[in-house]
């Protein structure tokens, strides 16, 4: 069995450009989020899925340093750019990741995937409620990607990579799909209010305040723990919601099959 795991990463960004290029300590945030991904003990390797904007030679030095592949794809259909750095690795299960999570934690993507093959599910993903926004986990089988890259329609599908999948899947009651809301397991059910994601000048306040304090080698709930013990750090992006970009797409939405 084969797991591929795959990280979304682009050089624009509308509200921080560059945003997973900005350094603490010497080191970028998506060297910071590769060094960890790549100490998940589950997956067989690791792949970027990037665009082909100028600003994408940057994160494919990142990249090589590591010894990871890109694949260059399209901007606006993600989704495209996703299926297109599977296909080519014929892998049974693909673990999705975005970049702008620099402390994503491989016990979580361990964890998921573990569960998804032991209980033959086609779509496991963090639980949203539960989860801190920033490691943010998904794993599906390769031919549920496969269909919902050829029959997604709407443009928040194919913006989103995943909702094709969810949105039909049993855990929001669906029947096309096999899937479950996976919640943490340290009983840390306010952990969604809690930001550790690098998406507004804000949040990369938090995210070094939290990499000089306590380094980038924790597990995730320890991070959680530092900022409920420092609400003054926490309080820097706590205005911001979850999962804003999606709720964006979908107020736009178009048909586009």
């Amino acid at each position: 069995m084969k797991v591929l795991a795959i990280t979304q990463a682009r050089y624009g960004s509308t509200r921080l450009p560059a945003k997973i290029l900005k350094e603490i300590d010497g080191r970028s945030l998506l060297e910071i989020h590769l060094g960890r991904i790549l100490k998940a003990r589950s997956i067989d390797k690791l792949k970027i899925a990037t665009t082909d904007e100028e600003g994408s030679r940057f994160i494919v030095a990142v990249a090589e340093k590591l010894g990871v592949e890109c694949f260059k794809g399209s901007v606006e259909d993600v989704l495209s750019r996703f299926y297109g750095t599977a296909e080519g690795e014929s892998p049974d299960y693909v673990v999705r990741l975005t970049s702008d999570c620099p402390l994503i934690d491989p016990s979580i993507i361990d964890d998921i995937v573990d569960f998804a093959v032991t209980h033959d599910y086609d779509y496991v993903h963090t639980d949203p409620r539960c989860f801190p926004d920033g490691v943010d986990t998904e794993v599906m089988r390769f031919s549920a990607l496969e269909r919902a890259y050829r029959e997604a329609s709407l443009t928040s599908e194919r913006e989103h990579v995943t909702p094709y999948i969810w949105k039909r899947g049993t855990a929001a009651g669906g029947t096309l799909f096999k899937t479950f809301d996976f919640q943490n397991k340290e009983g840390v059910f306010n952990a969604s209010d809690y930001r550790i994601t690098i998406d507004e000048p804000e949040d990369f306040e938090v995210l070094k305040a939290l990499i000089q304090a306590l380094g980038t080698e924790l597990y995730w709930k320890e991070y959680i723990d530092y900022l409920q013990e420092h609400p003054e750090i926490r309080s820097l992006n706590s205005r911001f919601g979850y999962n804003e970009g999606y709720d964006k797409s979908v107020r736009n939405d178009k048909q586009i099959k």
